[in-house]
């Protein structure tokens, strides 16, 4: 019997799968819906068949027909970073005259895990459109979004395949540098969680490589710049961060923090070590919150709101070309906030 046209082949089941993946229908529907709940190695085994099938759930098929109506996935480390909570207010502005309704999904900080999560949203048939947020896209999720053609924008990411938006990370850690420098900083740590995986340059890694570029400008030697690593994010992080500064004979002069809230800790925890800031030690922080506001922290400010919206516009375009509006990097520019603090 002659081979079917792609076009004419009876839709894969979940059955399907689970038998070319020899696994229970069962461990498909969680590779799907609660990833979580299997093995890395398994999923992988199983999301391959998903993409080499075409499966889309049975409950799920009738997005199809409802494609333009728009339901939007926004993917975050949202409970990880206060950040993309502002990025989303500008995603939401974006969107707020359209006819869409947008669904957010928090991510574990990429600094500390991953997660299945993502992996599984565009074969579950319920998104039309995806916009991830500060994780990286590897390439088999590269290739499944390309093989279902799923309007996708990154923000806080690059592929050069998919629409981005980006603030120029090494541009912020260069300024600030200089910032640190021209005050007479010639020992500068820069403090943050450390990242999980090497395969991919993170913003903050982009912040130490501009950092480092200051020091260089100013003939200071490669080891003038260090490296504190926080087992958390938050202010209790920078505290147990400022607690080693604070008991090291050779400290640095001054402390760069991935973000705000992390700086708040490290502000809080030289100041219960008595540790002059900013005579004994500088703090800055990154974002430019409220939060460095409120506390006088010299920081980088992000135009957070402007990052979202733009990510929408180019979402929006996307979605309405069907996948086929031309790829575009836009990159931001951060602007230095002098505070108290430096």
């Amino acid at each position: 019997m002659a081979k079917q046209p792609a076009s004419k082949r009876t839709p894969a089941t979940i059955y399907d799968v689970a038998e070319r993946a020899g696994v229970s229908i069962a461990t498909v529907s969680h590779a799907l819906n609660r990833p979580e709940k299997v093995s890395d190695a398994t999923r992988t085994k199983v999301m391959d068949v998903v993409d080499e099938l075409q499966f889309v759930p049975k409950a799920a098929a009738v997005s199809h027909a409802r494609r333009g109506v728009g339901r939007i996935g926004v993917v975050a480390p949202f409970t990880s970073y206060s950040s993309y909570s502002v990025r989303l207010a500008g995603v939401l502005s974006g969107f707020a005259e359209s006819a869409v309704d947008v669904v957010v999904f928090d991510h574990p900080s990429v600094a500390a895990a991953s997660s299945p999560l993502l992996s599984a949203l565009p074969t579950t048939g319920r998104l039309d459109a995806l916009l991830i947020m500060g994780i990286p896209l590897d390439e088999a999720m590269a290739q499944r979004l390309r093989s279902r053609r799923m309007p996708t924008v990154l923000v806080d990411s690059y592929h050069e395949e998919f629409p981005t938006v980006n603030v120029d990370d090494e541009l912020g850690g260069l300024l600030l540098g200089r910032h640190l420098v021209q005050r007479g900083h010639q020992r500068i740590a820069y403090v943050a969680e450390q990242q999980a995986s090497p395969d991919y340059l993170s913003p903050g890694q982009r912040r130490v490589i501009g950092v480092g570029k200051a020091l260089a400008e100013a003939d200071l030697p490669g080891d003038a710049l260090g490296l504190i690593f926080t087992e958390t994010a938050d202010l209790a992080g920078g505290r147990a961060a400022a607690d080693t500064v604070a008991s090291t004979a050779d400290r640095p002069t001054a402390l760069v923090a991935h973000h705000d809230h992390l700086a708040a800790g490290l502000l809080a925890g030289l100041r219960e070590a008595q540790v002059s800031v900013p005579g004994d030690v500088a703090v800055a922080g990154y974002d430019g919150s409220e939060l460095a506001d409120a506390l006088g922290l010299t920081t980088m400010r992000q135009p957070l709101g402007e990052t979202g919206y733009t990510a929408s516009r180019l979402l929006r375009e996307a979605i309405d070309t069907d996948g086929d509006a031309p790829v575009r990097h836009v990159m931001l520019v951060p602007e230095l906030i002098q505070g108290e603090t430096t």
